[in-house]
């Protein structure tokens, strides 16, 4: 049976009990490998001076300041664009802010509430649209991929970061029963909030496989889709176009 999908207000509860521990949960969960896996998501966006970059559910700016870096590095002046973050809840957004003014990361940076399925931008106002670890905490995955669609250019890129399935078979019963019984008691432990990691988990296995995902972005009128897989489908890397 198909598990029905959280509506907004829970998901905002959750990441507001999850907020000022979700980065060192996500080092703690993965191992350090999430860097990984950010980074090469980066590298593939390959940030070009002056473009206007939207991160959605970046609220706590992992994403962006690496964004934001590439841009700080290969631009100058006028030239070196900006990362906009977008985030439906404001407590990631102030993690966020808090980390980006502590760390010297102050210009260059936008922060703007909003949800992911309705975004608080005009049609085609940015060069490319990421989102990491995010489209699964949506209620509306295909509205969400519409609204990345409105928001680019033409020629802009989508890059999407997201836990697939595992497609190793042996591993994959491995990865469910260390799921199971480490993430929600690593979200007790460390972040006081067991009931909160359950649902993370729970929200893995709910979301389509890289191949489901692949034909909703064509459906939400993107091109050029494709994929790459990390640890034998853990993760998968979606990148796309708007035509």
């Amino acid at each position: 049976m198909t598990q029905a999908r959280p509506d907004d207000r829970f998901v905002r509860g959750v990441f507001t009990s999850v907020a000022r521990r979700y980065d060192l949960m996500n080092d703690l969960m993965s191992g350090g490998v999430h860097r990984c896996w950010k980074d090469a998501m980066v590298r593939r966006l390959d940030p070009r001076p002056g473009e206007r970059i939207l991160d959605v559910a970046g609220g706590t700016g992992d994403v962006a300041f690496r964004i934001r870096d590439r841009l700080r590095v290969s631009g100058t002046g006028g030239a070196r664009g900006e990362v906009v973050v977008c985030d439906a809840t404001e407590a990631m957004l102030r993690v966020g802010r808090d980390r980006g003014v502590d760390s010297g990361r102050v210009d260059g940076l936008r922060w703007l509430g909003g949800d992911a399925q309705a975004l608080p931008l005009p049609d085609g106002c940015v060069d490319a649209y990421t989102i990491a670890f995010g489209l699964r905490n949506v209620t509306d995955i295909d509205a969400a991929l519409r609204e990345a669609w409105r928001v680019l250019r033409p020629g802009g890129r989508l890059l999407c970061l997201e836990f697939s399935q595992v497609a190793v078979p042996g591993f994959d019963r491995l990865y469910a029963a260390y799921s199971d019984a480490v993430l929600p008691r690593l979200g007790a432990a460390v972040a006081g909030d067991r009931a909160s990691y359950r649902y993370l988990v729970d929200s893995i296995r709910r979301f389509p496989d890289r191949h489901q995902l692949a034909a909703r972005m064509r459906a939400a009128g993107l091109a050029s889709v494709r994929h790459t897989t990390f640890m034998g489908g853990i993760a998968a890397l979606h990148r796309a176009r708007r035509p």
